[in-house]
């Protein structure tokens, strides 16, 4: 084959472009530090890059997006169900101040010191309840947005609800009555308006109460409906305790009329409905499992008040200022034996999901709000009697002794003894027995706080996994990809050595032909 000068010319340029070419890749792998430009230089590696970048990019949504927020959420549930703990059984919390309240050696007075501590402290932890997470409310499940309890701007609100609460035959209890008679409206001006009183006229009963979880309900007669499994519903007739005779009086009266009558009595001021023995009895009987539904309305709320659609089925009624109405059913499956359910949950792994969330009804139940309700009427009817007594003190130490007035006043403050004597007592008793209660929603939160420690826990060991897992895929991925930059950087060298001396060659063979022989 006869070689001439133009085919060496171009076996020149192809080799020499080639040897460009190559040295141009390596020089785009030294400044990307990658393996691949396009993934047509290695399809095997395209797609195997492909599929462990999906893998990391995953891993660090569930690491460093999904498992921190959720470990931010647990953290502030676990520090205001610290401090709710804390508020209730720490060194001045409500236990110790029920423990102080419920000694017999303390005046009326210093009780009732006592109990606006207690206030203070109860409403305290429900202010607590209200905490939130970047703008989430942390106790109030799927709504994030509504806090727990009513604040001042909602107060301002027209809003009304209709509530379902459900029961059974635990939700009762016994309640200590003392009928003073006159004695309530006597006073050291008006004494001998009651010659009558005598100590064998005060008495002092046990009454049957089913107690709501609010007070100051809607008034309106038969707007209250009971409705009892075996019996349906039965309308309750409202009476104020301001009524002569007042509700108490009134099941009194009918535990002890021959023979003993059924009959319940709604009082919207306190939210109570007392049933007489006969009524009870018939209701125990049923079983322990008989459902109670009590369905009321209430349109008054105070700055605390916890809100109705967090716990119970309800309908709202919001009258907005155009004059539009808003009605919004709440929980309506309540009314079907379903439950709230409303559990958040975070995908923190390869089909791994954690739930973050603590529920109000778990934690913070009305019945610490209605028991210390219970224990400042108690210590507001004890500071009355002892006002009674002393004024009648005050009142016998001014008479002569052996006068009718002395001996009247003497039966009228042996009367307003006794009366102290057993509302004294009850008051001690339901201090103690708060005790229990204040006991049994601290084990509730603490029992809140270790299920939400176990969850944390449970939290730190898929971010373990899930930090070693990203590592192992990054490493994975880097040796797919990136280049080994000292073997690129030797090619590199040898590749413009090579390029150059091309060069110098082909330089030196073209400066030569046929023409330089003729």
């Amino acid at each position: 084959m006869r070689m001439t000068n133009k085919i060496m010319q171009n076996n020149s340029l192809y080799n020499i472009n080639n040897n460009k070419i190559l040295q141009d890749k390596l020089s785009t792998m030294m400044s990307t530090q990658k393996k691949l430009t396009r993934p047509s230089d290695d399809p095997i590696i395209a797609i195997r890059a492909l599929r462990l970048r999906t893998s990391v990019s995953e891993l660090t949504q569930y690491n460093d997006r999904n498992a921190k927020d959720a470990d931010a959420w647990l953290t502030v549930t676990e520090d205001a169900l610290s401090t709710a703990s804390e508020i209730i059984g720490g060194g001045n919390g409500l236990i110790k101040q029920m423990q102080k309240a419920a000694n017999k050696d303390l005046t009326p007075t210093d009780i009732n010191i006592i109990m606006e501590q207690i206030k203070s402290l109860r409403d305290e932890v429900y202010a607590t309840a209200n905490v939130d997470y970047a703008g989430r409310y942390i106790f109030t499940g799927f709504r994030t947005d509504t806090p727990l309890s009513f604040t001042k701007d909602v107060l301002t609100q027209d809003l009304s609800y209709q509530i379902t609460e459900q029961l059974d035959i635990k939700a009762f209890d016994r309640i200590n009555y003392t009928d003073l008679k006159q004695l309530a409206d006597i006073s050291k001006s008006n004494y001998l308006d009651f010659p009558n009183i005598v100590e064998q006229d005060i008495e002092n009963v046990n009454i049957w109460r089913l107690r709501l979880s609010y007070d100051e309900i809607s008034a309106v007669n038969g707007s209250v409906m009971l409705s009892i499994a075996g019996f349906g519903d039965i309308p309750l007739n409202a009476a104020s305790i301001a009524s002569s005779p007042d509700p108490y009086q009134q099941i009194k009266a009918l535990n002890e009329a021959t023979p003993p009558q059924a009959g319940a009595i709604f009082i919207p001021e306190t939210g109570e409905i007392l049933m007489t023995n006969v009524s009870y009895d018939v209701i125990k009987d049923l079983g322990p499992d008989t459902a109670i539904n009590v369905t009321y309305d209430k349109d008054s709320w105070k700055e605390g008040d916890l809100r109705p659609e967090h716990y119970f089925a309800c309908i709202s009624t919001e009258v907005k200022d155009d004059g539009t109405t808003k009605v919004i059913n709440y929980n309506p499956e309540y009314l079907t034996g379903g439950t709230n359910g409303q559990i958040i949950e975070y995908d923190v792994g390869y089909n791994q999901r954690i739930r973050i969330n603590t529920l109000a009804e778990d934690v913070f139940q009305h019945t610490m709000k209605r028991n210390v309700d219970d224990l400042d009427k108690a210590v507001g009817e004890l500071m009355e009697i002892q006002r009674i007594v002393d004024d009648l003190r005050g009142v016998l130490g001014n008479l002569s002794e052996g006068t009718a007035e002395h001996t009247l006043v003497r039966k009228q403050l042996d009367a307003a003894q006794k009366a102290y004597d057993f509302i004294r007592n009850n008051v001690h008793r339901m201090f103690e027995d708060s005790i229990t209660v204040m006991q049994k929603a601290l084990d509730d939160i603490n029992v809140a706080v270790t299920d939400s420690g176990t969850r944390s826990a449970r939290l730190d060991l898929i971010s373990n996994r899930l930090l070693s897992q990203k590592t192992t895929f990054e490493v994975l991925r880097s040796e797919n990809e990136d280049i080994d930059i000292a073997e690129v950087a030797i090619k590199l060298t040898s590749t413009e050595l090579s390029y150059n001396a091309a060069l110098m060659a082909t330089g030196k063979i073209m400066q030569t032909s046929l023409m330089n022989f003729i």
